[in-house]
């Protein structure tokens, strides 16, 4: 799983975000990026409840638990576990959103989530495509995990490189919400090809296939460990 860039890399030092993130406490300055997207589609809602995948360093939950309030709840998953004082209705967990699974964050949440974030990024190569083709992936799995851990009418919010399945991408996106864009934020670096795939108001038919898939592979699991919970006592 990618991780954000900290406030001490020194290709962002002189950057105008990073020193503002910096003078008001914020983990970095990408809290910036989600501020003008929220503003621009009304994402997150007071008492609301947020999934952010790729959390570290924190600056997007320092963002959503400020605006959810002590009434939401903000759950946040990363490789690396985040070092922030964060308030009481945040959770953290630290796992590789390849692996992991929505059901105890939604279990702890107390319902589906009504918003799905994912500033995920690979590390880069400096290979572009190759760098681009992960970036996707990870798009990917995000859409995936969110159609999992959304209430139907849920909102989702994607980083990915744009690159050669980008258009493929937005009809998925298309396919999925009941509306659905691409946005380029504000403080995005020169010359990146960072985009932000929004939807808005996911589709109850995604929804529900997404809770059918799950529960196959849930009882597949559990049939797997019961057969090698029996062949293991066979053995004895």
């Amino acid at each position: 799983m990618a991780r954000r860039r900290k406030l001490k890399d020194r290709a962002a030092r002189h950057d105008p975000a990073y020193k503002r993130a910096k003078q008001e406490n914020f983990a970095a300055r990408a809290i910036y990026k989600l501020e003008e997207i929220d503003k621009r589609f009304r994402l997150i809602k007071p008492r609301a409840r947020v999934l952010d995948l790729g959390c570290w360093p924190g600056s997007w939950m320092q963002y959503a638990s400020a605006k959810t309030g002590p009434e939401g709840h903000v759950y946040g998953v990363d490789l690396r576990a985040v070092e922030l004082a964060l308030p009481g209705w945040v959770e953290t967990v630290v796992a590789d959103v390849n692996e992991w699974r929505p059901d105890a964050a939604i279990a702890w949440a107390g319902a589906r989530f009504d918003v799905v974030l994912s500033d995920m990024a690979p590390q880069t190569t400096g290979d572009r495509n190759s760098d681009q083709w992960r970036s996707e992936e990870l798009l990917l799995r995000a859409l995936e995990l969110a159609s999992c851990a959304l209430r139907p009418g849920g909102h989702f919010v994607g980083k990915v490189f744009q690159g050669g399945r980008f258009p493929a991408l937005r009809e998925r996106m298309r396919a999925s919400f009941q509306e659905a864009k691409s946005y380029q934020a504000k403080n995005t670096r020169a010359g990146s090809s960072e985009q932000y795939l929004i939807g808005r108001g996911l589709r109850v038919n995604i929804a529900a296939e997404a809770r059918r898939q799950a529960d196959t592979k849930a009882q597949e699991r559990a049939e797997a460990q019961e057969r090698a919970s029996v062949d293991g006592a066979n053995g004895e």
